[in-house]
């Protein structure tokens, strides 16, 4: 295949070469935050996670599309990431559940593409610098470079209004009632619910009296793009169910629950994203490993919850909780999609929180 020459210009003034492919937009550039992910499988669940608005994801693997692509793997209705980096896009699948290659995938759900990058130098320089904003495409380097210059990163930005569902929905028939508030929410964190719960999926901007109107006996809040400290609508409605109902957060969840319980957040150089963080469980020396997409954490000394997990690569707050006020959260991902299930027992902590049994860090 024939493909255009492609720039890819990084904020620093950082310059890449590659080929473009995927989605081909009519002026030839694309711009957003640079991020890495060093997930070895699992790319289609990656490009669909909404926590990835604004962001545009180089993935560290050298290989990616070789078993194609199926519906079933979608974690949204469509992608929200700005774009895709990859060293080689492979033409064509090999695997028995794959419905289509990758490539065509791409240009469906308009997501733009720059290929042929020198990917391990990329990282490299994201790892050094943090997590930048820039800009790739076919047009002139010259076109790129100014719009990489212009380019937003997601300090101060709320992508959460721009990816929650528009109306509730309901999924799963437990005896027991949960009220999932959709920050960005994945298919495969709602099926975990579903399996244990009936669970009704409002959107980010529900009132505590609302939710409370539902009549649930808990409440989820799930994970979700952007700045969580532009996000104080948010919070405030939290913080009118803190104490009045079990609740348990994931992600942007568990920042915006730590805000509403006093706490700050900050950014980190260039996040976590990949599907092989070591995290200790604190209260049981227990290690798990932990898939992961944040560029923010909780800041430990502002915190007024117990910390429960802690990120073995660097310290970072991973979990909390706050048995008199009945809710606990953590920054990873126990539904895992993709990656390992270590931490899908935390699905069970909520349900036995909702039972009534006291709630402890292990």
């Amino acid at each position: 295949m024939n493909r255009q020459p492609a720039t890819l210009v990084l904020s620093d003034g950082a310059v890449f070469e590659g080929y473009a492919a995927g989605y081909l937009p009519d002026d030839g550039v694309t711009t957003g935050e640079f991020v890495f992910n060093t997930a070895l499988s699992g790319y289609q669940e990656v490009i669909t996670d909404p926590s990835y608005a604004g962001q545009v994801i180089a993935f560290t693997y050298p290989h990616v599309g070789n078993y194609g692509v199926t519906p079933r793997d979608d974690e949204a209705v469509r992608p929200w990431c700005r774009g895709v980096v990859m060293r080689e896009l492979t033409a064509r699948h090999s695997n028995w559940r794959a419905e289509n290659d990758l490539e065509p995938f791409l240009v469906e759900r308009r997501v733009p593409a720059i290929i042929g990058v020198d990917t391990r130098r990329l990282t490299r320089h994201l790892r050094a610098h943090g997590a930048l904003p820039g800009a790739f495409g076919h047009a002139s380097p010259g076109v790129v470079a100014a719009a990489a210059a212009t380019a937003q990163g997601t300090d101060g930005m709320d992508y959460v209004s721009l990816v929650t569902t528009p109306t509730a929905y309901v999924r799963g028939e437990g005896r027991r009632h949960v009220v999932a508030i959709d920050y960005g929410i994945k298919t495969t964190m709602v099926e975990q619910l579903a399996q244990r719960f009936r669970v009704t999926v409002v959107p980010a901007g529900t009132s505590a009296d609302g939710i409370r109107s539902l009549a649930p006996d808990g409440v989820f809040l799930s994970n979700g793009p952007g700045d969580p400290a532009a996000l104080r609508s948010y919070v405030g409605e939290i913080e009118g169910l803190v104490g009045t109902v079990p609740i348990f957060g994931i992600c942007l969840g568990h920042q915006l629950l730590a805000t509403a319980l006093g706490g700050s957040t900050y950014k980190l150089p260039f996040g976590h994203h990949g599907s092989n963080h070591p995290v200790q469980d604190l209260a049981t020396g227990r290690i798990e490993v932990t898939a992961q997409n944040h560029n923010y954490a909780v800041d430990p000394d502002s915190l007024n919850a117990q910390v429960s997990h802690r990120n073995l690569n660097d310290g970072v707050v991973e979990g909390m909780v706050s048995p008199k006020l009945r809710c606990f959260s953590v920054q990873y991902h126990p539904e895992a999609g993709p990656g390992p299930h270590d931490a899908r027992y935390l699905f069970e902590r909520f349900e036995s929180l909702l039972r009534g049994e006291d709630l402890r860090a292990n």
